[in-house]
């Protein structure tokens, strides 16, 4: 093959990537815009309030990771039944979808209004914390079941390609998200001041929002996708098969959080405080588009295998992946090269900005690794395995991430130096598994064999 038409080959998937990709990164900077805003907001009434609110979060990531555990089965289906047009398939896993995250959401529900308090409390808290992250904590829990059909519902249509839909929904969620925070938390104009409180019910509209908004979307004539009555177990079988492994990914990299931040701890408030300036620096410019490239890469390497061309689903997994080496491996390089200044964006403290420079060079220089990582564990997603990203995940977090960290930082006494190589390294790590996987695995085989199995459905 030419020069030329390996690269109008490789474009294209690119241009395809991008289309499918920008709405997903600009819902997640809305995401993140949104968060800082409640943070902002909960930072005018007491740092107890700010103290209540983070606490309340460490819970709050779980019913997160498995909304969006669930929304990788129906991302995976509704990418493959889409390829093959086989809609009466991808609509009923879509329901199935919908009522496993409805489902799975109410025993947070029951838990945050009956225990909140306690939970937080049993995290050291004293006592005014427990009671206001309670408070916080119940509210925003009694919308988990909201919170997952909204996930769900984002991603499901996702896989049919339609990826503004849920940009739109979500924007419009956020921007209500803030104005309340803002106004039911200060008091502003005719609403009563709630202060965290008002934090609380801000999250609980935009959940309740984004889940009757994304459901009535796909069940009217808006958007390609639809709704069937659930009948086939098999379909519910392979949603369970995918999403298990890439909520116990998510749950896993929430529990090695709190042994990595006891690690930094114990360095001293302003490594530990670095740490949450780099990390937010991370966050704010590689990881939108990083999310992007691994919804694209799930919606096209599905529907290529869909398809029946498991060779073009393989192709369109490596050129995302190169793509994002591209793309973000130079946002990467910027960020190590800029560092020390966007850091003083988030303080002032020298010590704290120097710690915080450290941290987000690190995260710039594992900018390219994670990206092919993300990219590709997208791809696997896109051909039904789950289960490599959760093996890389969890050996990189464990090994590296935690492990390395330990032995480099405290046994070898490289000190905090040694940190910033466990945080690279388990990128590095991540990617060398899902590499292999996608190349030597047998997803797209997998794949097939899933897809015959719900054929039965597919009228």
């Amino acid at each position: 093959m030419s020069l030329v038409p390996a690269r109008t080959r490789l474009f294209a998937v690119w241009r395809r990537v991008l289309s499918l990709s920008w709405p997903v990164t600009a819902e997640h900077v809305l995401r993140t815009l949104m968060r800082t805003v409640d943070i902002v907001v909960t930072g005018l009434f007491s740092p107890a309030a700010i103290s209540a609110i983070g606490l309340a979060d460490l819970y709050a990531r779980l019913p997160l990771r498995i909304g969006l555990g669930l929304g990788a089965g129906g991302i995976a289906l509704s990418s493959q039944d889409t390829g093959r047009d086989a809609t009466g398939a991808r609509d009923e896993a879509i329901a199935q979808a919908l009522l496993l995250g409805l489902l799975s959401g109410l025993p947070f529900a029951v838990f945050g209004v009956l225990l909140g308090e306690w939970a937080i409390a049993l995290l050291g808290a004293p006592g005014s914390v427990a009671r206001m992250g309670g408070a916080y904590l119940a509210i925003v829990f009694a919308t988990s079941p909201a919170r997952h059909v909204g996930l769900v519902a984002a991603r499901a249509l996702q896989g049919t390609g339609d990826t503004r839909t849920p940009m739109y929904v979500n924007g419009v969620s956020n921007g209500l998200n803030i104005v309340a925070s803002v106004a039911l938390g200060l008091g502003i104009g005719p609403f009563p001041e709630l202060a965290i409180v008002g934090v609380g019910l801000a999250t609980a509209l935009g959940n309740a929002f984004t889940a009757v908004a994304l459901t009535l979307a796909i069940a009217s004539s808006y958007t390609d996708a639809g709704l069937s009555r659930p009948r086939d177990l098999t379909i519910a079988k392979q949603l369970l098969r995918i999403s298990l492994p890439k909520i116990g990914e998510g749950v896993a990299e929430a529990g090695a959080e709190f042994p990595f931040n006891a690690l930094l701890v114990a360095f001293g408030t302003e490594v530990h405080a670095g740490y949450q300036v780099g990390r937010r620096v991370y966050q704010q410019f590689t990881s939108p588009l990083s999310r992007g490239y691994n919804v694209g890469a799930s919606i096209v390497v599905g529907q290529s295998l869909g398809g029946g061309d498991a060779d073009e689903a393989r192709y369109d997994g490596w050129a995302t992946a190169a793509l994002g080496l591209v793309t973000v491996g130079a946002l990467g390089a910027a960020l190590v090269l800029g560092a020390e200044v966007v850091a003083q964006a988030f303080t002032d403290d020298p010590a704290t900005l120097a710690y915080g420079t450290g941290f987000a060079r690190a995260y710039g220089v594992a900018a390219p690794f994670l990206a092919v990582f993300v990219a590709l564990s997208g791809a696997l997603q896109g051909g039904s395995d789950t289960r490599t990203p959760l093996l890389a995940r969890v050996t990189g977090l464990f090994g590296f991430f935690l492990g390395f960290s330990y032995l480099a930082s405290v046994v070898f006494g490289y000190g905090v130096v040694g940190v910033y190589a466990g945080v690279v390294l388990h990128y590095v790590w991540s990617m060398a598994v899902v590499a292999v996987g996608f190349h030597w695995g047998g997803w797209a085989g997998r794949a097939a064999s899933m897809m015959e199995a719900r054929s039965s459905a597919d009228d």
